[in-house]
């Protein structure tokens, strides 16, 4: 029997910015009994509520039931960076070369207006969740950083470089030798809109059911720790915990990212700072960072490199990693010396979804009615938008451009059993912090470390 420290539905000692931060919602009941429905969603995170809000906006009479093992915004959806961007985890040219350049370019042209419809939805629901479309800056913080950002730039159509002078206009980072600049992102606050997106559909009739844990998944059916839902169509919207569901344990690997916020900072420090139009914020680095400034002016600050635990383990234990947190508070500090003394009021972090070929999908099975989405990445916060939208035309059957997506009905080979697993995406960690040690070193972009993170990467 496991443990409680091996419970990945345990609540973590360390409460991120955002849960301290929004405003509350009251528990959602568990499931009491067996029942029926039209669809039953496993997962009440941004994948399931944006599901079930299409659902129930083409058919306001369907009976849609969701589950969560926790509570509304439990995962990922609650904890992450707040980008709402247009960022789509495998790269264009990987796309491109997979699928075409026309399908390659859809998937891009869906990824921008999925912004459009979290902004557009959130305003009708009436979502306050400090939505502020002030694009993204990806810092060249390091002369090797610099070639290897301005050819991403070359090969965009949406983004431009902008030189130093130009880039202090928009922020001051220590070091940065310039940045790519793209529109197509928004800040927000992620929890206020998962437990917005919550109320709307519980408006629009749908049932959510929490601390109703999933434990296996079949054909009509969801056997759960409370019960049993039947239904024609079952979707699973699990990313990072889909391994707790029986059978799926190789589907996707929970990898951690990590955050920190400061304190607020007071005016002065923002006007030497910038980012007045709430600019996310990212650096060319291969061990990923990123920040945003926060609508109660805080740094919400995150990055990878917390350790995979082998067995794809999830438990609340690991949300926390001192080390990665130290690393964290030091890169911020030395991007932004002007913040200070400001102090350091938020820890946290929680695992994302990695599929083994860093192909996000959507897709039904019409023969089993199982449908799924995720994969992201880490880059979920519009593309669950998409992937919700999709999923309910999937099951209307409607005809809609967006279900013939290049991600549409892709599945990703399973990743190999431990412990090879464990060595790979140990030895890729690795080799990312390695390639960063080696450029700030030499000055260049390190070739073969870099060559080989790109291909891991999907070239992204």
């Amino acid at each position: 029997m496991s443990s409680r420290r091996d419970q990945p539905f345990q609540v973590s000692r360390h409460v991120s910015l955002w849960h301290a931060t929004a405003p509350e919602r009251g528990p959602d009941a568990p499931l009491s009994h067996d029942r029926r429905a039209d669809v039953v969603i496993v997962g009440a995170g941004f994948t399931g509520l944006w599901t079930a809000r299409s659902l129930l906006a083409a058919e306001p009479d369907l009976d849609v039931a969701v589950i969560d093992a926790a509570e509304v915004g439990f995962g990922a959806s609650g904890r992450n960076g707040g980008w709402c961007s247009a960022l789509f985890p495998l790269g264009h040219d990987a796309l491109a070369r997979a699928h075409g350049h026309a399908a390659a370019s859809a998937m891009a042209d869906a990824m921008r207006g999925a912004i459009d419809d979290v902004e557009s939805a959130a305003r009708a629901d009436g979502i306050d969740c400090d939505f502020a479309r002030g694009g993204t800056l990806a810092l060249a913080t390091h002369p090797a950083h610099v070639e290897r950002i301005r050819h991403g730039v070359d090969a965009a159509v949406d983004e431009r470089w902008l030189d130093e002078q130009r880039l202090a206009e928009r922020v001051r980072a220590h070091g940065a030798l310039g940045a790519a600049f793209t529109p197509h992102c928004a800040a927000i606050h992620p929890l206020k809109l998962a437990r917005g997106l919550a109320d709307s559909v519980s408006a629009r009739g749908a049932s959510i059911y929490g601390r109703t844990r999933a434990t296996a998944i079949a054909p009509g059916m969801v056997i759960t720790d409370r019960g049993t839902l039947r239904a024609r169509h079952i979707l699973r919207c699990t990313e990072g915990y889909t391994g707790t569901i029986r059978g799926l344990r190789r589907r996707v690997a929970p990898v951690y990212s990590l955050m920190i916020a400061t304190e607020p900072l007071p005016d002065s420090a923002w006007d030497e700072i910038g980012l007045a139009s709430r600019e996310t914020f990212t650096d060319g680095r291969h061990l990923i960072i990123y920040g945003q400034r926060t609508a109660d002016g805080r740094f919400a600050f995150g990055g990878r490199g917390a350790p995979y635990r082998f067995g794809s383990r999830i438990s609340p234990g690991q949300d926390s990693d001192r080390s990665t947190f130290d690393e964290l508070e030091s890169v911020l500090r030395g991007l932004f010396p002007q913040i200070g003394a400001a102090r350091i009021t938020h820890r946290w972090g929680g695992p994302l979804g990695v599929p083994r070929d860093w192909m996000a999908s959507v897709g039904l099975d019409r023969r089993s009615g199982i449908g799924w989405a995720g994969g992201y990445v880490g880059d979920g916060v519009s593309t669950t938008n998409l992937a919700g939208r999709t999923l309910a035309a999937l099951c209307l059957g409607s005809d809609d451009p967006i279900t013939r997506l290049p991600w549409v009905g892709h599945r990703s080979r399973s990743w190999e059993p431990e412990p090879l697993r464990w060595a790979g995406i140990t030895a890729g960690q690795r080799l990312a912090a390695a390639a960063d040690r080696t450029e700030l070193a030499t000055g260049r972009p390190s070739r073969v470390a870099g060559g080989v993170l790109s291909r891991l990467t999907g070239g992204h």
